[in-house]
């Protein structure tokens, strides 16, 4: 049985190697919340926050969470008695969304439960692999410097591409690349920027043998999508679509799409992605676990919650080196010929490192019971 006596929340920002381009927004400085649960025994589970600065992925922000955490969620779970991670979902149920600000909480508590119970997040979750496929995110530039970005994560041996489009650059890049790479595992990523009078442009994708273009249409839509699936041959992924596995039976029995993101933060935690996943396996719906430009720690529960089995595509889980000088968790989580190891070790299987949150971080919160 778990009892939270202490919740820290370490408000950190990191400067990305590389700027983050996307339709809809750009990420230079990237800030996080790190969310450190310590139960009765004071053994610590971790989380992470993972909004952005502003509201441009989903309603949700940094300075949102932050307030959700310290006056709601945090004081619902001190000194309450936690048999296991699904129970949170119920005690969380009086507050609407915020699935951000959960699913920080959601996965310290998975972190915890995992070690007192001596076994591996991923084992915890109920995964089988011992290694995941890793690919990567091409964010927006000019055609050239994609390429040159394409070429070297292709020498690192990644093993699917995702490069974002918008109605204003997409059918040229998608040429484009596939004239340098006529087999390349390609996906595309619309987030939302299209709507049904664009359906003959992306009919025009077709010929490109895209794996899937993901979110073309509005963020919470489903029947468009069923009607714009209809109309071509590339398969759409949904991801700010589905948000609960509600939705994820409701898009997959409208006929919405053929595969399905799905981001822990997004989803409101682990506990609520693995039914998403159980859903989805059942229905011979493929799944892949998405990326949100996240520390370590996310990285970490990201590899455990896409070695269960319907994690068939290779996710957003790329080495941490791609985004940062240091990452917050050691070892550093590193793909070797597009290959990432499932940990073994108790929890996330990685040491939170201390002296990289110190220095980075803005603020620290510390909340008892």
């Amino acid at each position: 049985m778990l009892k939270i006596k202490q919740v820290t929340l370490h408000h950190i920002t990191q400067r990305l190697k590389s700027p983050f381009y996307s339709s809809i927004g750009h990420v230079i400085d990237r800030e996080s919340i790190l969310v450190e649960l310590t139960d009765q025994e004071g053994q610590t589970g971790w989380g992470e926050v993972v909004a952005f600065s502003t509201p441009w992925y989903t309603e949700e922000t940094i300075t949102t969470a932050f307030h959700l955490l310290k006056d709601l969620f945090i004081p619902l779970i001190l000194n309450q008695s936690i048999a296991h991670p699904e129970e949170l979902q119920q005690l969380f149920s009086p507050y609407k969304r915020n699935n951000m600000a959960k699913a920080s909480i959601d996965g310290a508590i998975w972190d915890l439960y995992a070690k007192r119970q001596n076994v591996s997040l991923s084992h915890a979750l109920g995964g089988k692999k011992t290694k995941i496929e890793s690919g990567v995110v091409i964010g927006m530039s000019s055609i050239k410097e994609m390429s040159e970005q394409i070429r070297s994560y292709v020498d690192e041996g990644y093993k699917r591409f995702k490069v974002k489009i918008s109605p204003k650059q997409d059918i040229s890049i998608i040429e484009e690349i596939r004239r340098d790479f006529p087999t390349l595992p390609l996906m595309a990523d619309a987030n939302s920027s299209y709507t049904l009078a664009d359906v003959h442009r992306l009919k025009e994708l077709d010929q490109f043998n895209l794996m899937m273009i993901e979110q073309p249409l509005a963020a919470d839509d489903i029947i468009d999508h069923a009607k714009l699936q209809e109309a071509i041959n590339t398969p759409i992924c949904l991801d700010e679509s589905i948000i609960t596995v509600d939705d994820a039976r409701k898009a997959i029995e409208l006929g919405s799409c053929q595969i399905i993101n799905i981001k822990a933060g997004r989803v409101g935690g682990l506990t609520e992605s693995k039914k998403i996943h159980d859903l989805c396996f059942q229905h011979k719906i493929p799944v892949w676990c998405g990326g949100m430009i996240e520390t370590g720690i996310s990285r970490a529960q990201n590899i455990a919650l896409a070695s269960l089995p319907n994690f068939s595509i290779p996710g957003d889980i790329s080495s941490s080196s791609k985004y940062w000088e240091e990452d917050v968790v050691s070892p550093e989580i590193k793909a070797v010929s597009g290959v990432i190891p499932v940990s073994q070790k108790p929890g996330l299987g990685y040491e939170v490192k201390s002296d990289i949150i110190n220095k980075n971080r803005l603020s620290k919160t510390v909340i008892k019971a």
